[in-house]
């Protein structure tokens, strides 16, 4: 786990507490990662079969496909971004685990916070310029430069949607931790 939870004296990451308003939205946004995560097992899946396929049209039967490769990234994009909430729902993010080991509990609870606080300020700028270049991308009606040509504003969304749970989910994590009760 990040942040060094499991190390003996460590702070703890916060919990979610059990009722009120922060359960309320945990609950909501944990019912809506395990939807994605099934939704982004299914994309894996067909990305996969989709290249498996397109390797062996091109190699064996000779014959061209020039979508697979697109459809190919957006599947993976979608499901890499749209993935990322849950990720931080575990803490499975990377983290400095060298420091939490050594400093005293109310700094190292200090640093977590500080952490998530960090953390959410740069995935809201990213939720913001990715809303930008969705917005952009379905008004302009951008697509790739391919012979397909889907529209751009597919990944765009996957971006944007994915970056804005991730940012509500550490925004959760950051003001448990703020108001956390000392055990």
């Amino acid at each position: 786990m990040s942040h060094g939870f499991e190390l003996e004296g460590a702070v703890k990451a916060p919990e979610i507490p059990v009722g009120g308003l922060l359960a309320a939205i945990d609950r909501v946004l944990q019912w809506v990662h395990t939807a994605i995560m099934f939704l982004s097992s299914g994309a894996l899946l067909a990305a996969s079969l989709i290249l498996c396929s397109s390797v062996f049209l091109r190699y064996f039967l000779k014959v061209p496909t020039d979508w697979q490769d697109e459809m190919s990234v957006f599947l993976l994009v979608g499901a890499t971004f749209m993935c990322a909430g849950y990720v931080q729902s575990q803490r499975g993010h990377i983290g400095i685990e060298a420091l939490a080991g050594i400093l005293p509990p109310l700094v190292n609870r200090l640093r977590l916070v500080f952490c998530d606080l960090v953390s959410f300020a740069f995935c809201a700028f990213f939720s913001w310029k990715s809303m930008l270049m969705l917005h952009e991308a379905w008004v302009d009606g951008q697509t790739t430069s391919s012979a397909w040509a889907p529209p751009l504003w597919i990944p765009y969304g996957f971006m944007t949607t994915g970056m804005i749970l991730l940012s509500l989910q550490i925004l959760l994590q950051l003001v448990a931790g703020i108001v956390r009760k000392e055990n």
